[in-house]
């Protein structure tokens, strides 16, 4: 008997162009340094007591098997209740809110839902890392707008321009990850009238939506009749409750959108665990965790930019999202003419401060030497930081 031969077959990547992201580069470079690490977007803080406990009573009640494939009812009435008392619309609990998996998911359930082979989406650079490949996934073409250097605006002579007969969606990110920006009632006006005369869907990604500080506020697409009738919004409550590793997020959308939607959900998640969904919508009873979310991250953020503003770093403004993002070209050791992922690497291991060069945001890598700290942190955590930063 001839004995087997192992071979694994050769497989063909669906993603050439992806590797290990710069978030785990650098959170293992940090671990090995020693680093305060504030590259990676997660709070280092415990939730709330009462939230744990809600989901604990949750289990103990037997809410433990399959839930409804769209959410628990309980929980997609109070996620309509609070965007109608925010944002003035009224969504349909039953047809029109799914709880999803977070919302990486909930933005990869879009994409696969409404984007066929060949089809255009317009992404508005730099972006949230998943969005490029969400759309080479589902066989779809990236069409890259670059936001306004330094300033990070949309530019929407640029949008207009990319819009083609072959546009199927655009991806838009308020609060803005990586640059803390926020969209003004301007420029959602503005992105409504660019998309009425067209077909193009709007993905809306607003995980940041309750960090978004005075005088500013949070403009969703759900206030905005005409972006709301065609857009898919997308919510985190990891990011809202500090539980980012509970993974569950939401997508309001018109019926006919949701339809589609759930189509792909079911067949890619089917739902998602039942006692955190129970245990949110008990915790949602009380709005007060995200009307004062605002307040709390502002303290931090003036904290971390007072400290800032006694090294050589430029800051960028903070408006909204838990991010600071600073120009390093002032820095001698910048002035090498290091890339930023360079500088982010000498910051980490000569420095002991680990952060994300904004480049990593970029298809092509465009280097404008800037780079974003994270301050979603316990004070303690970012005065150590600082400590370390004080010494450029």
């Amino acid at each position: 008997m001839n004995p087997v031969m192992e071979r694994t077959p050769t497989l063909q990547t669906k993603l050439p162009k992806v590797g290990t992201t710069i978030f785990t580069v650098m959170s293992a470079l940090a671990a090995e340094k020693g680093a305060v690490n504030l590259g990676q977007g997660f709070p280092d803080f415990d939730c709330d007591p009462r939230l744990v406990h809600a989901v604990t009573d949750a289990m103990t009640q037997g809410l433990n098997q399959y839930p409804p494939m769209p959410g628990v009812p309980v929980l997609r009435e109070a996620v309509a209740a609070k965007v109608q008392a925010l944002h003035g619309r009224a969504y349909n609990p039953a047809t029109e809110i799914t709880i999803t998996a977070g919302a990486t998911q909930a933005i990869l359930t879009a994409i696969l839902a409404v984007v066929r082979a060949g089809d255009e989406v317009i992404v508005l650079e730099p972006c949230y890392d998943s969005y490029v490949p969400n759309i080479e996934l589902a066989g779809g073409t990236v069409v890259a707008v670059p936001l306004t250097p330094g300033t990070f605006r949309p530019d929407f002579d640029k949008i207009s321009a990319a819009i083609t007969p072959r546009t199927r969606a655009i991806l838009v990110n308020s609060p803005h990850n990586p640059s803390a920006t926020i969209w003004t009632h301007a420029d959602m006006l503005k992105l409504q009238d660019i998309l009425a005369p067209t077909d193009v869907l709007l993905i809306s990604d607003e995980v940041y939506e309750h960090m978004v500080y005075a005088p500013n506020e949070h403009l969703s697409a759900a206030r905005y009749p005409g972006l709301a009738a065609r857009a898919f919004i997308v919510s985190s409550f990891g990011k809202t409750y500090h539980v980012t590793g509970w993974k569950i997020g939401t997508v309001c959308a018109p019926a006919s959108m949701t339809a589609e939607f759930r189509k792909v959900h079911q067949f890619n998640v089917f739902t998602v665990n039942t006692p955190m969904q129970h245990g949110l919508a008990t915790y949602m009873a009380d709005p007060a965790p995200y009307l004062q979310l605002p307040a709390f991250y502002a303290a931090k953020r003036d904290l971390f930019r007072t400290g800032l503003a006694r090294t050589r770093f430029k800051l960028l403004p903070s408006e909204g999202s838990y991010f600071q993002c600073v120009d390093i070209s002032g820095l001698a050791v910048a002035e090498r003419n290091l890339p930023e992922a360079d500088f982010c690497q000498w910051l980490t291991t000569e420095i002991g401060v680990a952060a994300i060069p904004l480049s990593a945001f970029y298809g092509n890598g465009f280097d404008q030497k800037v780079i974003r700290f994270c301050y979603a942190k316990k004070d303690d955590t970012l005065r150590a930081a600082l400590d370390r930063l004080a010494r450029l």
